[in-house]
Formats: C-alpha cells, sequence, structure tokens
C-alpha cells in the first residue's frame, strides 16, 4: 500500500533540493546523532552500574525530573554541564575526540 505524501514532506523534500540547506540539515542531524550517542552511552554505563535514575540524579547533583527525561524522551537536548555531571558521578569522563577520517 502506497501512502500519499502529507504537505510538509513534500516541502522538506523540495527544500533538500537546496545544496546550502542540505549542509545545514546534515549538520544538524550530524549533531543531533552525536548527543543521541552520548546520551545512550550514558544510559547503558548507568544499568551496567545497576543505578537508578533517582540515584544517579543524586550522585549527580541534579533532580530526578532531569535525569528521568533526559533517558526517557527520543529528542533529548542535554547541556553539556549535564552530560559531565552524570559522567563524572559514573566514574567517567567526556572529552573530545578527533573524527577518523
Amino acid at each position: 500500500m502506497i501512502t500519499a505524501r502529507t504537505g510538509a514532506e513534500r516541502y522538506f523534500e523540495d527544500r533538500l533540493k537546496d545544496g546550502a540547506y542540505r549542509d545545514a540539515y546534515d549538520s544538524a542531524r550530524e549533531r543531533i546523532r552525536q548527543v543521541d550517542a552520548v546520551v545512550a552511552a550514558l544510559d547503558e554505563r548507568r544499568v551496567e552500574l545497576e543505578m537508578s535514575k533517582a540515584e544517579l540524579a543524586r550522585v549527580a547533583g541534579l533532580t530526578p525530573a532531569v535525569v528521568r527525561r533526559l533517558f526517557s524522551t527520543d529528542r533529548p537536548n542535554p547541556t553539556l554541564g549535564t552530560l559531565v555531571a552524570l559522567a563524572s558521578a559514573m566514574g567517567l569522563e567526556l572529552r573530545p575526540e578527533q573524527r577518523s577520517a
């Protein structure tokens, strides 16, 4: 069964034909992918340590709601400070790495 495209889908399909728009879109998608990967890695570490979200929040000095939202939403948008606090509370360090070619 073929589903008709929505007006929004047609709009973005047309916008993506513009090279500058496509570059900005791809750049934003990469940033989102990186944030998602960091959040997933932190949640995996939390599970490995058998820490509840509330316990992690307490150790990290954050409110339980912040931690719960971070690990429960489809589109997390944490601050760097939040990520560093969580990582530190679990014995991890966040640091930039050179991208591999």
